[in-house]
């Protein structure tokens, strides 16, 4: 499973399950994390990835069904289907569910993980891992914006997790991915946000090379504080 699949795949917070369920599925659907004709997992796969009951699984596909969102096909070959929508994220939809409360909290939360792993990251990533960062950092200057880099996005901030060598904090940034990197990627992808966005990665990057760790964390916590910045100043001029 990629990187983009183990976030969209994440377990769901307890409150409204069948709601977070639905959410999570279509927000990876209109940002392109899941693509059109892809074929989701087994309802008995789907239903242990996202630590939900078959029951609360099988209510959330009928909505995004009602929602046309996926397709299920019975029989031999069947199974539930991406059928991607005619209009894109919206991000200021995705906003209207949030109060600049709530986005404050879980941007600071956010942050704090995100500085940590970089922290560490600085202090024992292995060569290999710098190599695989550097070679996103490629990947994300080739693929311009959308879907890709949302993916790529993701995928950075996931190997500097994993390049921390703490489990812990590995699960935690998958599990943050999933609950508000859908809105982050989407702000980040703005056009006035995409230059700053990469300098930011490059920096972070670097920092991690360098193996300087107080400006590892700083150059993270930055990269998150800024981009909830934006969602909270968006949210509160709608």
């Amino acid at each position: 499973m990629d990187s983009a699949h183990l976030v969209v795949f994440a377990p769901v917070d307890n409150t409204a399950r069948v709601h977070a369920v639905v959410r999570r599925l279509s927000d990876a659907i209109a940002l392109g994390l899941l693509g059109d004709g892809e074929q989701l997992p087994s309802e008995t796969d789907l239903s242990a990835y996202l630590g939900v009951s078959t029951v609360t699984l099988r209510e959330a596909l009928m909505a995004l069904r009602q929602q046309g969102l996926i397709d299920t096909r019975r029989g031999r070959g069947g199974g539930s289907f991406v059928r991607a929508p005619a209009r894109a994220f919206d991000l200021d939809e995705r906003l209207r569910s949030l109060s600049a409360e709530e986005l404050r909290d879980l941007g600071d939360h956010y942050a704090a993980i995100a500085g940590a792993a970089a922290r560490l990251a600085a202090a024992r990533s292995l060569p290999g891992d710098v190599r695989r960062l550097r070679r996103t950092l490629e990947e994300m200057d080739e693929a311009g914006s959308g879907a890709g880099m949302c993916r790529l996005d993701g995928r950075l901030h996931l190997e500097i997790a994993a390049a921390s060598q703490s489990g812990r904090l590995t699960r935690e940034e998958i599990r943050l991915q999933a609950e508000i990197g859908p809105l982050v990627w989407a702000v980040h992808d703005l056009p006035d946000r995409r230059g700053g966005v990469g300098a930011e990665h490059a920096a972070l990057v670097g920092a991690i090379e360098a193996a300087d760790g107080a400006r590892a964390r700083d150059v993270a916590e930055s990269h998150v504080s800024n981009a909830v910045e934006r969602l909270i100043e968006r949210r509160l001029a709608l």
